[in-house]
């Protein structure tokens, strides 16, 4: 269907009309692409990371036919075995135009490895590459080393965005995998990468811990929340464009509503739009987001059993807007325990993208969790 029968876009990759703003860090993207460095995106779960990677890799190739963008995504991949045989079937794939290259391109740049080729049954353009292991393992350099000569021989620029890059760290034996990849990558130079990942603690130690391998790796951009100013003017167009009417005051409420976050304004502006095609109110606003919280209910109720007690009193304490945790005050009302156990129990929160902690702020990452958060359990 086409953007116009539906105007709001959540879950998948945003692109063109439904990509709000972002200018800045596509412009800065789009400089590192063409200029060959090192791009490292670090944001919360469903900011937009992937949408504005995508966005601007879709520009890098608009403006060069020998430009490439390989896209992996490390979120099922378990380890260095799986890494490798997608790393090599993605980067034959995007430089590469049918099967027939692709095979070709596997025999021409591996000289010690031979890679099995299977064709998709159903569709000319998608094939599985599978790669003895036993073997690969001992010319892994022939793998990390094959953008950078596939790019040298063709005349290309590439680069190479991999998302959620934090997984490495479930790799057995991670660290030596992190420096075998730096090892190699730093010396590519046709080649640059767009690590980017939503676990913000373990990105920011792989990347700005000094004994990390991917230390300086490249530049680091922290992604930020799309400011209200520029989703006021999206909502009012998109809303208009329908024939539904809509002011300043109440495009403001929605994004205010859901904290600007991205996933969730779109999502609730959808809401809106599929229960009210006249005119939109303060009533109708508050009653979609009951809808949207509603649908949401059972994945919240989840994760809040998944949680120990002293963990939902946290909560409550950081939800009534306590910033001091440790206080013999805050942990005697909230009943919280220690400055020892309130520490474990804020990384544990943290490290199941519960809450956020940043600049010495604490806030919950999900703004309708906080919201259903809230309602169950500081109603009581």
């Amino acid at each position: 269907m086409s953007e116009e029968m539906h105007p709001f876009n959540y879950g998948t990759v945003v692109y063109n009309a439904t990509f709000v703003n972002r200018e800045a860090d596509k412009k800065r993207l789009l400089q590192n692409f063409n200029s060959g460095i090192n791009s490292v995106l670090i944001s919360p779960r469903r900011w937009g990371k992937s949408s504005l990677v995508k966005e601007s890799g879709r520009l890098f190739e608009a403006e060069n036919k020998n430009n490439r963008v390989c896209f992996i995504d490390m979120f099922s991949i378990r380890s260095e075995e799986e890494f490798y045989t997608t790393l090599a079937k993605n980067i034959i794939k995007c430089t590469s135009a049918k099967w027939e290259d692709w095979v070709k391109n596997g025999k021409e740049f591996f000289k010690q490895i031979i890679p099995k080729f299977s064709m998709g049954n159903d569709d000319e353009n998608s094939f599985s590459l599978s790669l003895d292991w036993e073997e690969a393992k001992k010319y892994k350099d022939e793998i990390l080393n094959l953008p950078e000569n596939i790019a040298t021989q063709k005349g290309l620029k590439i680069v190479v965005c991999i998302d959620e890059f934090q997984n490495l760290k479930t790799f057995r034996d991670a660290d030596s995998f992190e420096k075998i990849l730096r090892s190699h990558w730093q010396h590519h130079n046709h080649v640059s990468y767009c690590l980017y990942g939503s676990k913000r603690h373990m990105m920011e130690n792989i990347f700005n811990k000094k004994t990390s391998a991917f230390y300086r790796f490249g530049d680091v951009m922290l992604l930020q929340k799309i400011e209200q100013q520029h989703w006021t003017p999206f909502l009012i167009n998109a809303f208009t464009k329908q024939g539904v009417k809509i002011n300043t005051e109440i495009a403001e409420l929605i994004s205010s509503k859901v904290q600007c976050h991205p996933y969730y304004l779109q999502q609730l502006a959808h809401t809106i739009w599929t229960i009210e095609d006249t005119e939109i109110t303060e009533q109708v606003v508050n009653r979609a987001f009951e809808d949207m919280m509603n649908t949401n209910a059972m994945f919240y109720q989840k994760e809040a059993e998944s949680l120990n007690n002293t963990q939902i009193q946290l909560l409550k304490a950081i939800a009534k807007g306590h910033s001091y945790l440790t206080s013999t005050a805050t942990m005697r009302q909230f009943n919280i325990g220690t400055p020892r156990n309130v520490s474990k129990n804020k990384h544990a929160l943290e490290y199941l993208d519960i809450i956020d902690i940043a600049n010495k702020k604490i806030n919950f990452l999900d703004p309708v969790f906080e919201a259903w958060f809230c309602q169950q359990f500081l109603t009581l």
